[in-house]
């Protein structure tokens, strides 16, 4: 089965994590949201731009409220490059992990160890605010088109940590996996994450999906553990204002 590759899932990201407003402004495609998360407020170059073009974006954005941030993908290599001169810095690298759902789907978490639950219960959004995942990213989820769900996870009987799961043409990806903080480190991660695959494969989805920073060490041991394979990356560049 050949795997979705980077320019598919990023669409796919768009489809399970909307931003609230997106423009086209000449070669652009500029994202706009207050929820602070850098995959709905990025913008991304849809043509070939020149460095006369970087300030439409950048207006843009500022006008929005927004700190100027671009999102570097595959072929934006000119880019990359223009924008470090003008004093952009790298933020967040990127991998883009994706699997067959079957690969994935193999042995059932036991049953206590997570619910699907939609709309997300008040446990959950507690777990989600200590991790530093608010209103704006709850926001994001609500707005997102279904199938979705989100996953509460257990242990020793408690509440212990959460996920949300959207499905776009034939793959699911997870976002805002978070473990609360006393809980880290015994499985559970692992457990959610085969939970989501046996989720999305009752809603009829192919793959499994799911992004994370290259400085999560924890995150990528766990997803390639899984057979899951790296099929992408990105960054973003932003300014220090």
């Amino acid at each position: 089965m050949t795997l979705p590759d980077a320019h598919k899932l990023f669409a796919i990201i768009e489809g399970t994590w909307p931003a609230s407003a997106k423009r086209a402004l000449g070669p652009w495609t500029v994202r706009l949201d207050e929820s602070g998360s850098s995959r709905v407020s990025a913008a991304t170059a849809e043509l070939s731009v020149t460095d006369a073009d970087i300030p439409v974006a950048e207006d843009a954005m500022r006008e929005a409220g927004q700190k100027p941030l671009f999102m570097i993908r595959q072929g934006d290599e000119a880019l990359d490059q223009a924008l470090a001169a003008r004093g952009y810095t790298v933020k967040d690298i990127t991998h883009i992990y994706a699997a067959p759902i079957a690969d994935i789907a193999e042995n059932r978490p036991p049953p206590v160890t997570s619910f699907a639950v939609w709309p997300p219960l008040a446990v959950q959004i507690e777990i989600w605010a200590e991790g530093g995942i608010g209103a704006g990213r709850l926001a994001i989820m609500d707005r997102a088109r279904e199938p979705k769900t989100t996953l509460l996870g257990r242990l020793d009987d408690r509440p212990a940590g959460t996920a949300y799961i959207g499905i776009a043409a034939d793959c699911a990806m997870i976002h805002a996996l978070e473990i609360g903080s006393v809980h880290r480190r015994k499985g559970l991660a692992r457990s959610l994450t085969i939970a989501a695959a046996f989720w999305a494969r009752e809603q009829g989805a192919a793959y499994l999906t799911l992004v994370t920073t290259q400085a999560n060490e924890a995150a990528n041991a766990l997803y390639s553990s899984l057979g899951m394979t790296l099929v992408g990356k990105y960054h973003y560049r932003t300014l220090l204002e």
